[in-house]
């Protein structure tokens, strides 16, 4: 909430939408003109109360490439409890084309526990295990949210996750979090 006030810069519709209703926040996605804090502010604060409405704009925000704006997405959808909301997040999770902003989309399926979470978690970190690949703070993701989740599934990518420099202590340690 903060970063967003300091993103209004003093405008009267920021204390405007922090008091508003459900109703209220609702127009606010769906009015023409607004800045993306405004929309955000709505979004997030209608996801925390779990109004549905504001999914498809919390989808959004979580592959925004503002990394506080997609953590604050992902909260809000955790909050949420759309069914939809784990499916939405795989598919970011795995868009080869959107790796750069996959890391929150990685950390909501962990925290989502879902049947999308450990097939999506398997096939992003199998895509990162490249000794080069720039997106190894995903791939870490990946391989802790494993340990998290524990799916024996994750054993195979987990061990060759070990070969991988940056990411061989996580995944020792995820494996031994999953059942013999």
């Amino acid at each position: 909430m903060e970063r967003l006030r300091a993103e209004a810069a003093g405008s009267p519709e920021y204390e405007r939408l922090a008091a508003a209703e459900p109703d209220g926040l609702a127009a606010a996605l769906t009015s023409a003109g607004r800045p993306l804090w405004a929309r955000e502010l709505a979004a997030y604060r209608l996801g925390l109360a779990g109004d549905r409405r504001a999914f498809e704009a919390l989808v959004l925000l979580l592959n925004h490439r503002d990394p506080p704006r997609c953590a604050a997405a992902a909260r809000a959808l955790a909050a949420l409890g759309d069914p939809r909301t784990a499916r939405a997040a795989a598919a970011l999770a795995t868009n080869a084309l959107r790796t750069a902003y996959a890391l929150e989309p990685v950390r909501l399926l962990v925290a989502l526990r879902a049947p999308e979470s450990v097939p999506a978690l398997i096939t992003t970190l199998s895509r990162l295990l490249s000794p080069h690949d720039p997106y190894w703070r995903v791939a870490l993701a990946c391989v802790e949210g494993l340990g998290v989740l524990a799916d024996p599934a994750a054993r195979e990518v987990l061990g060759r996750a070990q070969a991988h420099p940056r990411l061989a202590v996580a995944a020792t340690r995820s494996l031994h979090l999953l059942p013999r």
